[in-house]
C-alpha cells in the first residue's frame, strides 16, 4: 500500500545515516585496532560534518540511527546533528551484534539504550534500526513492548512499509509458518541501498566496488520506484565514515542532483514516513 504523501509528491526518499563511529569496529567487528578506530573517528570528526553540510545545501532532513556509544564518545558531533534539526533513532548501545545476544542481554541492552537516549538527548527515540541489520526472534516483541513505533532493519519489501511477520516454524518438507504481523511498522532497508558493504574494505572483508557501478545501481533503483511505485518509500543506509570520504560524497551529490531533477520527491525523516502510513489504505 502507498504512503499518504503530501500534495504533489510522488515518492518518498529517506536518507538515514547510521552514525556508528567507533562502535561498529568494537561491537560488530570485535577489534581494538587503532587504525580501525581511527576510521570511526574520521566519521565523527570529518564525515558527519560534511554530510550535514550536504543535507543543508539540498534542504534535506534525515534520521540518524546512533548507538549510544557514539553519543557518549562524540557528543559534540551528535549535538551538531540534533541542532541541524535531524531525528535521532535507536541503533543499539555499542553496535552489538544482536543475533549473538542471549535473551536477557538483548533485553538489558534495549533498556539501557532507551535510558541513555533520555539521559543524554532528553527524549525517547520513536524508531530502531538493528546494528548490522539483523535481529533475533525476540527483537520485534521487545520493540513493541518498549513502545517503538517503527523498525528499519528488515528486507521483506523494497519500496513499501509493512507489518513484519516472524517465521515461526521452519519446515523443510512442508513449508514455513508465520507469526501474526507485528504492531511495529517496518520501514524496509536493503544491502543494495547501503554504502558500507560496497565502499568499505577491511582485512578478510570485501573489496571496494566502483563508485560508478554503485551510482548506476542507485539511479536504476530510483527509476523503477519513481516510475512504477507511486506513493512508495526508498530508504538509504549511509555511514558518515564511508559516504563522508571525498569521492563517495561527490557520488552522493551526483545522485541527489539526479533525484532532485524529478518532480514530486519528498525527503521525510523515518518518523515522518511512519506518520504517513495507514493500514486502512
Amino acid at each position: 500500500m502507498p504512503l499518504n504523501l503530501p500534495a504533489g509528491k510522488r515518492l518518498a526518499l529517506c536518507l538515514s545515516p547510521d552514525f556508528d563511529a567507533q562502535s561498529v569496529w568494537i561491537g560488530t567487528f570485535r577489534t581494538r585496532s587503532q587504525t580501525q578506530l581511527s576510521r570511526g573517528e574520521f566519521g565523527a570528526e570529518v564525515g558527519a560534518p560534511r554530510l550535514l553540510e550536504t543535507f543543508r545545501r539540498y534542504g534535506i532532513t534525515t534520521t540518524w540511527c546512533v548507538p549510544t556509544h557514539t553519543i557518549q564518545t562524540f557528543p559534540a558531533a551528535v549535538d551538531q546533528v540534533v541542532e541541524a534539526g535531524h531525528e535521532i533513532a535507536a541503533h543499539g548501545v555499542y553496535h552489538e551484534y544482536v543475533p549473538k545476544l542471549e535473551p536477557a542481554e538483548e533485553r538489558r541492552l534495549m533498556e539501557l539504550q532507551l535510558e541513555q537516549h533520555v539521559k543524554l538527548l532528553g527524549r525517547r527515540p520513536r524508531g530502531y534500526r538493528s546494528p548490522a541489520l539483523d535481529i533475533t526472534d525476540a527483537t520485534l516483541g521487545l520493540l513493541d513492548e518498549y513502545g517503538f513505533e517503527w523498525d528499519s532493519s528488515l528486507m521483506g519489501r523494497d519500496f513499501t512499509p509493512y507489518r513484519p511477520r516472524l517465521v515461526e516454524t521452519i519446515n523443510l518438507e512442508h513449508g514455513n509458518t508465520f507469526a501474526p504481523p507485528s504492531p511495529v511498522l517496518e520501514l524496509p532497508v536493503s544491502w543494495y541501498l547501503d554504502d558500507f558493504p560496497e565502499l568499505e574494505t577491511y582485512k578478510g572483508g570485501p573489496l571496494m566496488q566502483s563508485n560508478e557501478v554503485l551510482l548506476t545501481r542507485w539511479k536504476e533503483s530510483f527509476d523503477f520506484a519513481y516510475e512504477r511505485c507511486p506513493g512508495g518509500l526508498m530508504t538509504w543506509t549511509l555511514h558518515p565514515q564511508t559516504i563522508g570520504r571525498a569521492q563517495n560524497l561527490i557520488m552522493l551529490e551526483r545522485f541527489l542532483d539526479y533525484v532532485c531533477a524529478h518532480d514530486g520527491i519528498w525527503f521525510p525523516t523515518l518518523s515522518q514516513a511512519c506518520d504517513a502510513w495507514s493500514d486502512e489504505d
